[in-house]
Parts: C-alpha cells; structure tokens; sequence
C-alpha cells in the first residue's frame, strides 16, 4: 500500500511539475504578441460603434499584409502608421465625427482576456493603442499577431476574419481543470 501511495504521489508530483512548466511556457508565448486596443471618445451608442468601425478598417489593412512574425507584424504597423492614421480619420469623417484620432505604439498594461479559451495573462504587451476623440468610452481590445481578433456581429458567434484554427490538447485542458 505503501509503494502504490508513494508512485501515485510521485505521479501527481511529476504531472505537478509538467502542468507548470507548460503554463509558464504558454504564458511567455502570450507574451510573444501584438495587440490592437482602440478606445471610444466615449460611451454613446454613436462613438461606440464608430470605434468598431474604426477597428475593422484597421485591422483590414494589417491582414492584407500578412505579418509572419510578431517582429514582422510591428515593422508594418509603424510602416503603415500613417496609413492607419488615415483609415481611422476617413471613418471619422465618413461618420460626420471631427474629434480625431491618436496612435500610440509602445508597451501598454492589459487585464486577463480569454479570447474563445485562451487566456492571455494580466501585463504589460506591445501594442497599437488607437484613442478615438477623449477616449473616455468603453475599449476594445484583440490579439493582432497572432490574428486572434475574434469579432462578435451580435449574431452570438464569434468569427475570426483571419481564418486561424484552434486545436486544443485534452489532456492540458484536463490538468487546467485539475490544477485550476
């Protein structure tokens, strides 16, 4: 009894180890990304969807280049500002809006967001804030590289425009739910 106590505590010891050397991997790897966080000039039903309109041209732009690399991704949004600039502004003024647009490229403080089960950590990620008028109104925020910007239409399904594929490992989702 004694030796099958002390395999399965090795057991749940080694899967122990395993699971936090997988999670310490997988959350450097989220950090291995580039961001988009677009904040509205404030919370009106106007700005707000502005905002979302101003995040699809955005992001239309940086897709039809196709970044391989997080490094490739941040070379083209600072090649491409000003056009990124003028895409956000045309929406504004297509909209009849003057409040103007700011871009910001750096290091920003993000929450934990789970986009469709993976979970990126609370910290600080590169990214492209872009910052509608006062930018006092709700945010929106994705995963620009890898493409994960995951677009709710308010049809209750999530479509991701770039067309990535999720493939999930049963036995982490099982340690997931083991060790929390």
């Amino acid at each position: 009894m004694k030796a099958l106590f002390c395999a399965a505590s090795g057991l749940l010891a080694g899967l122990m180890l395993l699971f936090a050397a997988v999670k310490t991997a997988d959350a450097a790897d989220k950090k291995d990304c580039l961001r988009l966080h677009v904040l509205a000039n404030s919370d009106s039903p106007e700005d707000q969807r502005v905002k979302l309109m101003v995040r699809d041209a955005i992001l239309e732009l940086m897709r039809a280049e196709e970044p391989r690399s997080k490094q490739e991704a941040m070379e083209l949004m600072l090649d491409m500002g000003g056009e990124l600039l003028s895409a956000a502004e045309e929406v504004l003024a297509e909209n009849g809006l003057d409040y103007g647009v700011r871009l910001m490229a750096g290091r920003f403080e993000f929450p934990e967001r789970d986009y469709n089960g993976d979970i990126y950590p609370a910290g600080e990620y590169d990214a492209l804030r872009v910052i509608l008028g006062e930018g006092k109104g709700r945010n929106w925020w994705c995963v620009m590289f890898p493409p994960l910007c995951v677009i709710d239409d308010g049809s209750g399904i999530s479509q991701n425009p770039g067309g990535t594929l999720e493939f999930r490992s049963i036995i982490l989702d099982f340690l997931r739910s083991i060790f929390g």
